[in-house]
């Protein structure tokens, strides 16, 4: 059957349109990553960016695969200013009882995204279990988390926001602590914290077409892969394969945080 005089007509104009969204999605995208964009920070941000011994970033994590799914973005960018990144994971990610598992595949996402394995650290506590249904001791994290700062004399921490991205028990929890140790002036003068901001189903699963919408809202750092890192952040992510189910990988398609991190300032 011919379609009628608008039969096809919406569906050209939405697919023109789209084509022009992507297009100008991957333009910004080509010209914000060529720019060796990293951190725009604020007040505490920018102090400990000016130290001489440059930034010194720990990236805290809940399970393995949280740093390649969630955050792949900020480790490169970080990496690709001259900043130094290392990881603090705070579950061996044994809900399935494949923690020893994971925590190889964990070195090995890290080593692939410029972490080397000497500042990968685990923390395997019996209270602080993966399970997305348990709110891990605020009290007891933040000890772990400070102590790790304190003993490598970090000046940047990068974690979860309130979202937790997920909504996972576990991730909020290391912001709730995070926020312990930020309200209660227990971090290292010049330690300042970023926090991943979570959003909306539908920009979530954009991919490159939330670029223009990231780079137009307020935040105070923002991190975009190019089309080479982010097929580097996939094989980061490949390295997780006890995790690789049918939808991790539609999620490494079509999730914005494979591409784009956009961070606050605690």
């Amino acid at each position: 059957m011919a379609a009628g005089p608008w039969g096809w007509g919406p569906a050209v104009l939405l697919a023109l349109l789209l084509a022009l969204l992507l297009g100008g999605a991957r333009r910004l995208r080509r010209r914000y990553a060529a720019g060796g964009a990293g951190p725009s920070l604020r007040g505490r941000g920018r102090a400990a960016a000016a130290r001489a011994d440059g930034v010194r970033a720990l990236l805290v994590t809940a399970h393995p695969d949280d740093e390649a799914m969630f955050f792949a973005p900020t480790v490169l960018g970080l990496g690709r200013a001259g900043a130094r990144a290392a990881v603090l994971c705070c579950s061996a990610g044994n809900y399935y009882n494949q923690g020893e598992i994971r925590k190889k595949e964990l070195e090995q996402s890290c080593f692939l995204l410029g972490v080397p394995a000497s500042d990968v650290t685990v923390v395997d506590h019996r209270d602080l279990p993966d399970n997305p249904a348990v709110e891990w001791d605020t009290q007891l994290l933040a000890a772990f988390v400070l102590k790790h700062i304190e003993a490598n004399n970090i000046n940047l921490v990068v974690t979860f926001d309130a979202g937790g991205v997920s909504g996972h028990a576990n991730h909020v929890s290391l912001y709730t602590a995070l926020r312990y140790l930020h309200s209660e002036q227990k971090l290292p003068e010049g330690c300042c914290v970023l926090v991943l901001e979570s959003v909306n189903l539908f920009r979530k699963y954009i991919s490159v077409l939330d670029v223009p919408v990231s780079c137009l809202l307020p935040r105070d750092a923002l991190f975009i892969l190019t089309e080479e890192e982010t097929e580097q952040a996939r094989r980061a992510m490949r390295c997780h394969r006890s995790q690789l189910l049918w939808f991790r990988h539609i999620y490494m398609l079509f999730s914005r945080y494979m591409v784009i991190n956009s961070l606050r300032l605690l």
